[in-house]
């Protein structure tokens, strides 16, 4: 069945689809956004990325052949440069003793003005509309691996109408540098971003130097009142992991894999939204719910795509009317892609045991965890 789709993926400052354009995979030339609220440029890497929009698209990257991610056996990027923009004030919002308040009346804090808290900037997923009942056998093992394992910053609601599944930019970017100096290298696959740059800033706010102290860092309250992502200066981020294999379209953790051509959005419902199927990456802001950026992974039949990537009229005419074509309907779940490994369970039925599926992950993790908490320790 997935021989049948190409990955197309779009990258804008919302989730107006109108606002996006397409994102050449794998090229070292940085796609360029920007709005009111980000100026940002952006690569985004896939392994095997063999279902290319275009088809001339390169399978992978030299980056995938640098370290760590050589090692790590990483399958895919999304690194980007990015300046935030302080959004506009009406003044006429004030109280009776002259504090400033936003829209709702609530008070504009001091590091408002200047920027973005760091609790406040997210990144992740999110739907606008229900997926509980397409959720495959096994999805709650596989979030306690992720929350346990990958970012236990994470927070969401994957069962709500509108599912999300966010983390805190300061814990779930793998490397992270603060101001200029990030520079495009073609012979890395374009925007190469390491954990760094202004150290004085780093250092006057306790911020480890290595990324995966960061990221432990990042995971505390009064550590995230530290950081300001602010207005104006430039940052660089990169999110990478070896879980999701877009080239097989599967996600692979410790114990558990998953063909997740079945679940992904839009699968088992009726064949008007069949070529459909989605996945959502977005930076915003917690505070404010205001979107800086959205990347988007979209699979669509391969007879719906043209030769340079843009959509025909009759998959811009589907997507027009996803919204309305998913009100209402819901797919069951079909259970025969998932793959339980090493614990002795038939997944074919959709019959799993969590329990053991988490307590397998551990085995194989556990080592691996320690040794992590030694270095960060």
């Amino acid at each position: 069945m997935a021989d049948k789709y190409v990955l197309r993926v779009t990258a804008g400052p919302s989730y107006d689809l109108s606002t996006h354009q397409l994102v050449n995979v794998n090229s070292s030339t940085p796609t360029t956004i920007s709005s009111d609220l980000i100026s940002a440029s952006l690569n985004v890497r896939i392994q095997n990325h063999h279902r290319s929009v275009p088809p001339t698209a390169p399978r992978t990257s030299p980056y995938f052949e640098q370290e760590p991610h050589k090692s790590n056996n990483d399958q895919y990027s999304i690194a980007f440069k990015f300046k935030l923009h302080a959004p506009e004030r009406d003044e006429s919002h004030r109280n009776e003793i002259g504090e400033a308040e936003d829209d709702e009346g609530e008070e504009i804090e001091e590091d408002d003005d200047i920027g973005v808290k760091g609790g406040d900037l997210q990144f992740g997923n999110d739907f606008d509309h229900p997926i509980r009942d397409r959720l495959p056998p096994g999805f709650g093992a596989a979030m306690r691996i992720v929350k346990w394992w990958v970012d236990p910053g994470l927070e969401g609601d994957p069962y709500a109408d509108t599912p999300y599944l966010y983390g805190v930019g300061l814990s779930s970017f793998n490397a992270v540098h603060v101001g200029p100096g990030v520079e495009d290298d073609p012979k890395k696959g374009g925007i190469w971003v390491e954990e760094g740059g202004d150290e004085k800033w780093r250092i006057e706010r306790g911020v480890p130097r290595e990324g995966r102290e960061r990221m432990k860092w990042g995971l505390k309250g009064e550590n995230l009142e530290r950081w300001v992502w602010e207005y104006g200066r430039e940052y660089a981020v990169d999110f990478y992991n070896p879980y999701i294999d877009f080239g097989e379209f599967a996600l692979r953790l410790p114990g558990f894999g998953l063909g997740i051509m079945r679940y992904w959005d839009g699968q088992g419902l009726s064949n008007k939204v069949k070529r459909l199927h989605q996945l959502r990456y977005v930076l915003r802001n917690k505070k404010t719910k205001q979107v800086y950026l959205v990347v988007l992974f979209t699979l669509h039949l391969k007879g719906d795509v043209n030769e340079d990537g843009s959509l025909k009229p009759a998959a811009i005419e589907a997507l027009k009317k996803r919204s309305g074509a998913l009100e209402g309907e819901q797919g069951a779940p079909l259970a025969d892609d998932v793959e339980i490994r090493e614990d002795g369970e038939d997944s074919k039925n959709g019959k799993v045991n969590e329990d053991k599926m988490v307590e397998e992950a551990r085995k194989k993790l556990e080592g691996a965890k320690v040794e992590a908490d030694e270095d960060v320790d």
